[in-house]
Formats: C-alpha cells, structure tokens, sequence
C-alpha cells in the first residue's frame, strides 16, 4: 500500500511541495522508471498473447440494472459473438457488463484494472489469464489503445471522456490506425457532441469539421456490430478470434 493512499488532500499537495534532497528525488525518479518499463513489458508480452480486441469504455458507477449496463452486456455478448474480443478496464460498472457480455458469449474477456482509491476492483467475468494490473494510468491507456480493433464507448464520466478524446487525437494525427469510434446513447452524447460541433470547430476553428466523420453514434446492439463488421468489409480485413 502506497504512503499517499493514507494521506488526505491537503497532505498530499504539501507532500509533494515539500523540499527533499536532490539524491532522494533522483532515487525515487529511477525506480519509477523501471516500474514504468516493468508495466509496459509485461503489457506487452501479455497482450501480444492475446491479439486485437475491441475496447469497451464506461463508468464503473453504472449499477447493473441501469438501462446502458444491460445493453453494454448486449453489445459485448453480440461482439464476441461475431468473432471479436474484448477489453474493458476490468472494474465494475459498464466494465463488468463488457466482461460479462464477452464471458457469456463464450468470447476473449480482458480486464487492464487500476488501482484506485475508491470505485476500482476487478470483476469476476474476465479470463483468469487475462487479467491485467497497473499502477500508471499512461501505461493502461496505451494497452487499451495499441491493442484495439475498434472503440465502443458507453456513458461515463471523466475517466471515459479520457479515453474518448485519447483515441480521437491519436486518430486525427495519425498515431494509430484510423480504427471506428463508436458512441452508444444518443441521448447521453449529443449535448457534447453539439458543443464541439458549434463551439470548438465552426465558433472557435480548434478542430476541423472532418474530425467529426471519426465519430459514429448509435442506440443499440445491432448498430455496433454492423459499424464494426462495415469498417472491416470496407478494408477486407476480418476478427482475430
């Protein structure tokens, strides 16, 4: 268990404020380093094993009998059915109901899980050899991304807006593949949506208006797959599973 997991906030920001030797930093900086590496090589190996998967985003505040948890089950169920895998952040919420959907399906079940402070733990449909953890967000995010087919983002809060916008900017300058990015509920996600359309691009000129092509919305199970399965038929490609 870390010390700053026993601190409240105040003690936290004076912690980090607090003056330390120069030798102190640099030691604590160097073992952070291999930390960092020992997390990405072990992702890597581990994922490798695995292949290609579509990530499931979402908040881990969703309870199962919310309307977006049941049809998050839905969609992974009708994912691993039509040959996909699939990874979610391994906790509970819309993460679980990803899981759940994929394990019920008879599909490949990932969970990257965080160690969090509160919300975080992982859930019991993940496969017992695909069940990641990590300390940094950094290092999660990259697997969720490196090893991703497609984007299916459910309703969440500001860990999944995270996700979105890292997808979308590593889409729009030619990172990583120009993979779909599919947002479930048009009801949760046309208010931003609209913002961005009439603020951030045509008010503000932050982004360009194409941008927003990389984006798909939709309100059901049927619709994800069929985003899913048109992007491979449109590049010849197929599921890893």
């Amino acid at each position: 268990m870390k010390k700053e997991q026993f601190l409240n906030d105040d003690d936290k920001i004076q912690d980090k404020l607090n003056q330390k030797p120069w030798n102190e930093i640099r030691t604590n900086d160097s073992w952070a380093i291999f930390k960092i590496m020992s997390e990405f090589v072990n992702g890597y190996e581990s994922m490798a094993k695995i292949g290609p998967c579509v990530s499931i985003f979402g908040s881990a505040r969703t309870k199962p009998d919310n309307k977006y948890y049941l049809l998050a089950e839905k969609i992974a169920y009708k994912i691993s059915k039509a040959g996909y895998g699939v990874i979610t952040g391994g906790g509970p919420g819309i993460m679980e109901a990803g899981n759940k959907g994929a394990h019920n399906g008879g599909g490949t079940s990932v969970g990257l899980n965080i160690e969090l402070p509160f919300e975080q733990h992982f859930n019991p449909y993940i496969d017992k050899d695909k069940n990641l953890n990590f300390d940094y967000f950094f290092v999660r995010k990259v697997m969720f991304v490196k090893y991703a087919q497609g984007f299916v983002v459910m309703p969440g809060g500001f860990g999944t807006l995270d996700e979105l916008f890292e997808a979308v900017t590593l889409i729009q300058t030619k990172k990583i593949g120009k993979f779909p990015i599919i947002l479930v509920g048009s009801e949760f996600w046309s208010g931003l949506l609209e913002w961005i359309k009439t603020v951030m691009i045509e008010k503000e000129g932050n982004a360009n208006l194409d941008d927003m092509n990389l984006i798909k919305v939709v309100d059901n199970e049927d619709e994800v797959v069929e985003a899913l399965d048109n992007f491979y038929k449109k590049y010849n490609l197929s599921p890893n599973f």
